[in-house]
């Protein structure tokens, strides 16, 4: 990673800083500024020579991440200090996310983020993780065809004022090749000293046609890799005495009464004692690391025509999610008295003496359908883009136009362990299936096997059409200070659709375990544009000043104006000051507008404050159905969302007293209102006097606990009592922080060097939950922080630290990562204890040939095994620690060969 922080005087190096976008802080030879082109900027509408604007740019080049054993754009990702990560593939596991990976600069939100592609907007996801987020606002980053990736632009600041929505928290441009000549061949093989986890990966391109030669160009790129699975049995720290009140063998309840008859040894695979029932640990049966195919290709042709040129480009993914977690819970079976199974009929034993209960009356069962296997799920995730831009010189004008068509597909597919809940309620009911015992006979087995069914459970669509058109010129010389002032104009006419449908027939026959409403029709649509502009002046020969402003129009709450001013003052070539002031907003996505409201289970385990307060049931109810149980809760869209707002500045040093070392330091602050965002389970529960209003019980007082009591959102049903978590406009965020970056390099007889530090401190992270309400703070500490799923926390330091050196045909590095301690998460602990700091270190060397065609790279990741934190978090399905912010690959070998040829 580099940053875009070189000398900012109008001096030979600053005149060549074209090149210094892929090596900020490397001095190169200068040229003469006539023969140098004007280059288009992250964050900037106005093509230069002199690529160093005032903006804080991150670069980070591909070949580079890649000798450090990265594959996917996740991995890139977790290294960045600014991007406090919230999603990744593992999240797809019990959750409808279509194995997407999100960014989340400053702690914001993925949808805060704005992604691009060559300057270009990408589509975002079609679904989004069950409990909100947003992460179904924002493109998943594993579309990006890495194999075709040239470099990484992160822009460290809030561009409202070009970009438009989306653009608060800050923009990561990813930037392909212009054109390519040849062919490349690479292949990867990742081994995680711990079972699971491999990774094979190959990648291929072929380009002919020398643009200045020929007058053409076309290349093409494709990558293609398989993850293996990592299981919970295979990573002994993803364990923790986590118990579900729904278990296997089963266990009934009468008013209050709550027995197992296996209790209280509880002696059976995977029970936990818990007074006179049983209860469960559902964690073995969930996938750490999941599954995952994945193919992305590009394919770009290219026509000089003097002056301008013409290109079209088609970039394509396919991605494969296989998930497993634990098998579905039946918890409001009935049985009957006649039933061979009920206490006391001969085959299940009666309650321990004193037990108060009516053997008159049917009694209630909770059971999991283990003998029907784990919930095995795929998704499928497509995507299509195809851009075709011109672009040149015009009376002196640079110009860009371009139409952009972008569209993703995701299907749910259910391929195991999903049942029909009428048939195994109607077997506990009439005696077919006894719920008591380990082990079903043949004849009821097969009654399991016969009521799972697999299919489609939805398809969802996410698609745009974009035209943007923008020019920009040199002006004048007006105030002499040595540069010319020079403009850039631009507009966006962007149209995006929604759809998602519900495979009716199949979804009405698993409602009850998956939550889903099987009628679901969601689509919107919507037409936005805007027009922006930007000027940059020089007033002196050391101060420069940036004014920007764009105006955005949108049918469903009008329209938005973004200014922002930024300058750089660059009185010598060993330092400078730069800064910036803006206005942000982000419109609420189709997604978040238009998505299903559905029913599903709490993240977490709750004791019912009305009916089990402190833990303790109130007479005439049951423990098993009130206490330490997932209540329903209703999750989904919202069309009455309006959009967010804020107000973000920075304020950055530069230094470069010797060529060899560069270093800068930039303050940031964002103000973040009106935060789109579902509230979490653990913030209501945490405080239900004040979150009242989000417990909607049912007419005799209860919270559900399984989805057979609730059925729809527009009918929940007479017995469906649930938690109210859907998409709202909560309080406000305010964030600060300071980033820091250094560069080192020394030139030896025994080769070059090149030390690098990145690093992101948060000083502040302040939240609200409700708009007016009081304010909670989120740094260092798992919380209701509604823009991280779950509630997660902000880390108050990251950092990577690296050494590289070369020496002809030969290199090595190392490179260290780390993430800061927090206070976990409370679910009901006595004492909440901290997660530790993280910080694992890489390893790696390489050799090329001396034609460099040839080259081969072995390195280690995680070189000391560094297991991840123990963490009491509830937001995923996997326990014990937090796949959101560690890796369970633990020590992991790879070798990596390219031949170009």
């Amino acid at each position: 990673m580099e940053t875009n922080h070189t000398r900012f005087r109008r001096s030979a190096v600053a005149r060549a800083a074209l090149a210094a976008l892929c090596g900020a802080g490397s001095l190169l030879a200068a040229h003469a500024q006539s023969t140098l082109e004007r280059v288009e900027i992250t964050g900037s509408a106005v093509r230069r020579v002199d690529a160093e604007t005032a903006l804080p740019v991150t670069v980070m080049k591909v070949e580079e991440l890649r000798q450090q054993g990265f594959t996917t754009v996740e991995d890139i990702m977790q290294t960045l200090p600014g991007n406090q990560t919230s999603q990744g593939t593992a999240g797809s596991v019990g959750a409808s996310t279509g194995g997407g990976v999100f960014a989340n600069l400053r702690g914001l939100g993925a949808n805060k983020t704005l992604v691009l592609l060559n300057g270009r907007r990408i589509v975002n996801q079609a679904v989004g993780g069950v409990g909100g987020g947003g992460d179904s606002s924002a493109p998943d980053l594993n579309t990006i065809p890495l194999a075709a990736i040239e470099r990484i632009e992160v822009l460290r600041d809030g561009a409202s004022s070009l970009y438009g929505t989306d653009a608060i928290g800050g923009v990561i441009n990813f930037i392909t090749k212009k054109d390519f000549q040849g062919g490349e061949v690479s292949a990867q093989y990742s081994h995680p000293q711990h079972p699971g986890g491999k990774v094979m990966q190959g990648n291929a391109g072929f380009g002919r046609g020398d643009l200045d030669k020929d007058g053409w160009n076309v290349f093409g790129f494709v990558d293609m890799q398989h993850q293996d699975v990592v299981t919970t049995p295979q990573r002994s720290f993803a364990s923790a005495a986590k118990t579900s009140p729904t278990g296997f063998p089963g266990a009934w309840s009468q008013g209050g009464a709550s027995i197992s008859p296996f209790a209280p040894a509880c002696a059976e695979k995977w029970q936990a004692p818990s007074g006179t029932t049983c209860a469960y640990y559902y964690w073995n049966w969930v996938d750490l690391v999941p599954k995952t195919d994945r193919i992305t290709a590009m394919l770009k042709g290219t026509l000089n025509l003097g002056a301008h040129q013409a290109s079209l480009e088609y970039t394509g993914s396919q991605t494969k999610v296989w998930t497993n977690f634990a098998p579905v819970p039946e918890g409001a079976l009935t049985m009957n008295p006649s039933s061979p199974f009920f206490p006391g009929n001969g085959v299940t034993p009666l309650p321990p003496a004193g037990t108060v209960w009516d053997p008159t009356q049917p009694i209630r069962v909770r059971w999991r359908a283990v003998p029907a296997g784990p919930r095995s799920e795929r998704n499928d995730s497509e995507q299509q883009r195809l851009v075709g831009a011109l672009e040149g010189t015009v009376f002196g004008w640079d110009y860009a136009t371009g139409i952009t068509w972008n569209q993703v597909t995701t299907t749910r597919n259910l391929i195991g362990g999903y049942v029909d809940d009428n048939l195994i309620r109607d077997a506990v009911a009439n005696g077919t299936l006894n719920p008591f015992t380990p082990t079903l006979p043949a004849d009821q087995q097969a009654i399991v096997a016969n009521a799972v069914l697999t299919g489609r459970l939805f398809t969802a669509k996410g698609e745009t059409t974009t035209w943007d058109g923008r020019v920009s010129r040199e002006l004048g010389d007006w105030f002499g200070a040595g540069r010319k002032a020079a403009l850039g104009l631009g507009a966006e006419l962007r149209h995006e659709k929604y759809t998602q449908f519900a495979n009716t027939a199949y979804a009405s026959s698993v409602v009850s375990s998956t939550g889903f409403d099987p009628f679901t029709v969601n689509q919107g649509a919507r037409s936005v544009w805007g027009v922006y502009g930007e000027l940059n002046l020089p007033v002196t020969k050391s101060l420069e000043v940036t004014g920007s402003v764009r105006y955005d129009h949108y049918p469903d709450f009008g329209s938005s104006t973004n200014p922002k001013v930024s300058f750089k003052f660059a009185p010598s070539d060993k330092w400078a000051v730069r800064g910036s002031a803006s206005t942000g907003f982000r419109a609420p996505s189709l997604f978040e507008l238009h998505s299903s409201q559905v029913f599903t289970n709490t993240a977490n385990n709750w004791n019912d404050p009305a009916r089990c307060p402190g833990g303790n049931p109130i007479p005439g109810v049951s423990r098993a159905d009130n206490c330490a149980v997932q209540f329903m809760s209703l999750v989904g869209g919202n069309t009455a969302l309006q959009p967010e707002k804020s107000r973000g500045a920075t304020l950055g040093f530069v230094l470069q007293p010797v060529p060899a070392f560069d270093a800068t330091v930039d303050f940031w602050w964002v103000h973040l209102k009106n935060s789109i965002g579902a509230l979490s389970d653990a913030t209501v529960f945490g405080d239900p006097a004040t979150y009242a209003a989000h417990i909607v019980r049912a007419p005799d007082g209860s919270l559900a606990t399984d989805g057979s009591q609730c059925n729809t959102a527009a009918n929940p049903g007479p017995q469906c009592g649930y938690v109210l978590l859907l998409n709202d406009n909560l309080g406000d965020i305010k964030t600060s922080g300071v980033d820091l970056a250094a560069n080192f390099r020394l030139r030896t007889g025994l080769g070059n060097w090149l030390f690098r530090l990145h690093e992101t401190y948060v000083a502040k992270f302040r939240y609200q939950t409700e708009r007016g309400g009081p304010w909670f703070d989120g740094v260092g500490l798992y919380s209701g922080n509604p823009s991280i799923a779950g509630g997660g926390p902000v880390f108050r330091n990251q950092f990577s630290v690296s050494a590289m050196w070369n020496m002809g045909q030969w290199g090595a590095g190392v490179v260290t990562h780390y993430k800061s301690a927090y206070l976990d998460q409370d679910v009901g602990q006595t004492v909440i204890d901290k997660v530790g700091a993280y910080q694992t270190w890489d390893l790696y060397g390489s050799w090329s040939s001396p034609d460099k065609k040839l080259s081969v790279t072995l390195g280690v990741k995680n070189v000391f095994d560094k297991k991840p934190p123990h963490s009491e978090q509830a937001a995923t399905f996997q326990v014990g620690y937090d796949p959101r912010f560690a890796d369970p690959l633990l020590r992991t070998f790879y070798v990596r060969g390219t031949y170009r040829f």
